[in-house]
C-alpha cells in the first residue's frame, strides 16, 4: 500500500507541476500533506516537516548566503571577464553558445557544489541566451546534466557516499570510472552541439554588434548573406529587460574595478575552504557575504540596496527547499520511500542476480531521481551490494555502477540546487523537467554502458 501511494505521490507531483497546474512551491507542499493523511500519519504530519526542514535549514542556510554572495560579484564585476571571453567564443553563433555552457558548467563543477556551479554559469550566459532569443531551458537542460556528471567527483558527494556506506576507499570507485565519466562528459558536449544546431536551425546565423553594450542590435544573416533584423524572435529590441540585466551594462554604478582582486582572492578562498572544508559550508558563505558586502560597499545604503536587489532570488529559492522538506520529511517519516526502495530492489528476476552491477546502475536512474542521495547510498545501495555479492559481484562493482544515475540526479525536484538553476534563469521548473529529463537520462546510461565496456562496471 505505501509502495503504490508513494509513487501515486510522486507522479501527481510530477504531472502537476509539468502541466502547470500547481507552483513547485504549492505542489511540494500540498501533496505530501495530503498522502500523508491517505497514509493515515495525518496527526504525524507536523512531525515529518519538523525533521524535513531541520536536515534541510543548512542548505538553506546555504543557497541564501550563497545567492547574496554571487550576487554581489556579479555586481561588482567579477565575473565579466568571464562573460567576455564567452561571448568572444560563442561570436552569438547558437551552437558555440550551448557548447560554451557545457564547457562553463563542466569547469565550474570542479568545486563539487551545484549551487556555485548554475549562479555562475547562469550568471555569464544568461544575457546571452536572452538577447538571442535561445530557449533558457537548453541552457538549464545542458548545465544541469553537464553538472550532474562531473558530480560524481570524490568530493562531490555521492562517490563519498557510496565508499562511506560500503567501507570501501574513494579512489577505488572513482579512478576506474574516469574513462566511462570522460565519455559521459564527451556526450553532454555532443548534445549541446545537436541541441545548438537545432537552435541555429530555429534562429538562424546571428550576429552581435556589441553583446555587452545594452543598445546592441541582434541581426539575422540570411542565407544569401544579407544582414535583416530578426523580427519577433527575441532581439536586443524585442527584448528590453536584456539590457537591465547587471551583467549586460558595463557602465553600471555597481561595478568596482579597483576590487577585482580582492573579490577574485576572496571567492578563491571560499571555494578552497569548501573543497578543504575547513568551515561548514553555510557559515562559510554566510562569512563570505558579510566580507564582501562590507568591502565592496561600505555604505549602509549601498548594502541593503545590493541585499533588496537579490531578495526575489533568495525568498523563491529558500521557499523551495523548505517546500521540499515537507516533500522529503513525508516521503521518509510515511516509510513510502522504503517501502519503494524494497520493491524495486524485491522486483530484481533471480536469473539477474550475476549481473547486479548492471541492475545497481540502472535503478540508480529512477532511484536517484526519486530520493536524496543519502536515502539511495546508505538506504538501497547496502541492500544492493549484499545481494550481487551473494552472486560473485563485488561491492565496488556496485559501487561504480550506482554513480551512473548522477546526470539524472541533478534535475530531480529533490535537488536544491536545481531552484538556484531555474530561479535564476527565470525558467518554470516543469519545463525544465520536460525538457532534460530525457536528455540526461541518455547521458546517464551513455555513462553505464561506457563503464560495462571498459570493464569498470
Amino acid at each position: 500500500m505505501l509502495t503504490v501511494l508513494g509513487f501515486t505521490m510522486i507522479a501527481t507531483f510530477l504531472v502537476l507541476i509539468m502541466l502547470k497546474k500547481l507552483s513547485p512551491i504549492a505542489a511540494l507542499v500540498l501533496i505530501p500533506a495530503l498522502f500523508c493523511v491517505f497514509v493515515g500519519k495525518g496527526a504525524h504530519l507536523g512531525d515529518y516537516v519538523v525533521e524535513g526542514v531541520g536536515k534541510l535549514a543548512p542548505t538553506a542556510a546555504m543557497l541564501m548566503f550563497a545567492i547574496i554572495y554571487f550576487g554581489v560579484m556579479i555586481d561588482v564585476g567579477l565575473f565579466d571577464p568571464i562573460v567576455r571571453g564567452i561571448l568572444r567564443f560563442c561570436k552569438a553563433d547558437p551552437v558555440r553558445v550551448v557548447v560554451g555552457t557545457a564547457v562553463l558548467a563542466a569547469i565550474v563543477s570542479l568545486d563539487g557544489d551545484g549551487s556555485t556551479t548554475f549562479m555562475i554559469t547562469v550568471s555569464a550566459m544568461y544575457p546571452l541566451y536572452k538577447r538571442l532569443g535561445m530557449s533558457l531551458v537548453v541552457m538549464t537542460g545542458v548545465a544541469a546534466t553537464a553538472n550532474g556528471v562531473m558530480n560524481t567527483l570524490p568530493w562531490g558527494g555521492p562517490t563519498a557516499r557510496a565508499a562511506t556506506a560500503l567501507k570501501l576507499d574513494a579512489t577505488d570507485i572513482f579512478v576506474p570510472m574516469i574513462p566511462a565519466l570522460a565519455v559521459g562528459l564527451v556526450a553532454v558536449f555532443v548534445l549541446a552541439y545537436v541541441l545548438g544546431r537545432r537552435e541555429r536551425k530555429r534562429l538562424g546565423y546571428l550576429t552581435l554588434d556589441e553583446a555587452l553594450e545594452p543598445e546592441g542590435e541582434t541581426v539575422l544573416v540570411a542565407a544569401g548573406g544579407s544582414e535583416a533584423p530578426r523580427p519577433g524572435a527575441g532581439g536586443a529590441a524585442d527584448l528590453p529587460e536584456a539590457a537591465d540585466f547587471p551583467g549586460l551594462d558595463p557602465r553600471r554604478a555597481t561595478l568596482r574595478p579597483k576590487l577585482y582582486w580582492f573579490n577574485a582572492a576572496l571567492t578563491v578562498v571560499l571555494l578552497t575552504a569548501m573543497i578543504m572544508e575547513w568551515l561548514p559550508i553555510p557559515v562559510l558563505f554566510l562569512l563570505g557575504a558579510a566580507l564582501a558586502l562590507t568591502v565592496n560597499f561600505p555604505h549602509m545604503p549601498d548594502q541593503k540596496a545590493r541585499i533588496a536587489a537579490h531578495s526575489d532570488n533568495v525568498v523563491n529559492v529558500a521557499g523551495m527547499v523548505f517546500a521540499a522538506a515537507v516533500f522529503t520529511g513525508v516521503l521518509n517519516g510515511t516509510g513510502m520511500v522504503k517501502h519503494m526502495a524494497d520493491w524495486l530492489v524485491g522486483a530484481v528476476p533471480e536469473g539477474m542476480g550475476p549481473h547486479m552491477a548492471l541492475v545497481t546502475g540502472v535503478l540508480s536512474l529512477p532511484l536517484t531521481y526519486f530520493m536524496s542521495n543519502d536515502g539511495f547510498y546508505f538506504g538501497v545501495l547496502p541492500v544492493l551490494a549484499e545481494a550481487g555479492a551473494a552472486h560473485g559481484v563485488s561491492p565496488v562493482e556496485i559501487a561504480r555502477a550506482s554513480l551512473a544515475g548522477q546526470a539524472l540526479h541533478m534535475s530531480s525536484p529533490l535537488v536544491p540546487a536545481v531552484y538556484v538553476l531555474v530561479g535564476m534563469a527565470k525558467v518554470e521548473f516543469g519545463d525544465h523537467t520536460r525538457f532534460t529529463v530525457k536528455w540526461a537520462a541518455l547521458t546517464s546510461l551513455v555513462v553505464l554502458g561506457a563503464g560495462i565496456l571498459f570493464g569498470t562496471v
